[in-house]
């Protein structure tokens, strides 16, 4: 798989513990190196446990469609709610919340590629 590179963005409101948002980020991305107070930025090589953590609450289907629509110029964009990251899962974000979301970009050279490898269609993955 060619090279991915993921920056992490999140809030760290004064109410806030760094430690709290810095477990959120690195409960799906936990490569990240996390740098900054606010905002925190990070930065990842891996979309391993994000992926693995969008087969378990099978979600799949969703993340694809999010993906897609944060294209943009080789790269995909989208927003994770902190909260539900904190404790391990995965939730998208449309809106805002009180606490901030974690905003992530994924770069690589071939950005449709790398969707359909993370989340393949239910059809496709039927077959494997």
């Amino acid at each position: 798989m060619a090279m991915v590179e993921v920056t992490i963005r999140a809030r760290c409101y004064p109410t806030e513990d760094r430690e709290k948002v810095a477990r959120a980020i690195k409960n799906v991305f936990p490569d990240a190196d996390i740098q900054g107070e606010d905002p925190m930025v990070a930065r990842s090589s891996s979309l391993e446990t994000f992926c693995d953590l969008l087969k378990r609450q099978r979600i799949r289907d969703a993340a694809r469609a999010v993906l897609r629509r944060g294209l943009k110029r080789g790269a995909a964009s989208f927003v994770l709610n902190k909260q539900v990251a904190s404790v391990g899962k995965i939730s998208f974000s449309e809106g805002s919340h009180a606490l901030g979301d974690i905003e992530v970009l994924v770069s690589t050279e071939d950005i449709q590629v790398l969707i359909e490898s993370l989340v393949p269609e239910a059809r496709r993955e039927d077959r494997t």
